[in-house]
C-alpha cells in the first residue's frame, strides 16, 4: 500500500511559477513509476507529466512541455512537478499517483494509487 499527498499548489498570477511535491509513504518508493494528472472543474481528467520507476525517463503532455519538469528524490520518496510559465488554462486540481515498475505512462489506468489532489489556481 502506497499513500500520496500532494502540497505547493495555490494562487499565481499568469507568468509565474509553483513547485508541486508529492510525498509517499513505504520503503519501495524506488519501485514505482510516478505521474502528475490534473483536472479542472467540468473536463476530464488529463495526463500532465510522468517519470520511469528508474527515473531514466520522462514524458510530458504537449500542453506543458518546456514548460513543466517531473523529477523525483527517492532519498526523500518525493516526487516533484516544477511549473513555470504558468497560463490560467493550468488552472486545475493536480494529483499524483503511482504504479509499481512502469515507465513514462500517460495513461492513467496503469497507476494504482492516487493522491487526494492539490489545487493550482492561475490568474489572468
Amino acid at each position: 500500500q502506497v499513500q500520496l499527498v500532494e502540497s505547493g499548489g495555490g494562487l499565481v498570477q499568469a507568468g509565474g511559477s509553483l513547485r508541486l511535491s508529492c510525498a509517499a509513504s513505504g520503503r519501495t518508493f524506488s519501485r514505482y513509476g510516478l505521474g502528475w494528472f490534473r483536472q479542472a472543474p467540468g473536463k476530464e481528467r488529463e495526463f500532465v507529466a510522468a517519470i520511469s520507476w528508474s527515473g531514466g525517463t520522462t514524458n510530458y503532455a504537449d500542453s506543458v512541455k518546456g514548460r513543466f519538469t517531473i523529477s523525483r528524490d527517492n532519498a526523500k520518496n518525493t516526487v516533484y512537478l516544477q511549473m513555470n510559465s504558468l497560463k490560467p488554462e493550468d488552472t486545475a486540481v493536480y494529483h499524483c499517483a503511482a504504479g509499481r515498475y512502469i515507465g513514462s505512462t500517460s495513461r492513467g489506468s496503469e497507476y494504482d494509487y492516487w493522491g487526494q489532489g492539490t489545487q493550482v489556481t492561475v490568474s489572468s
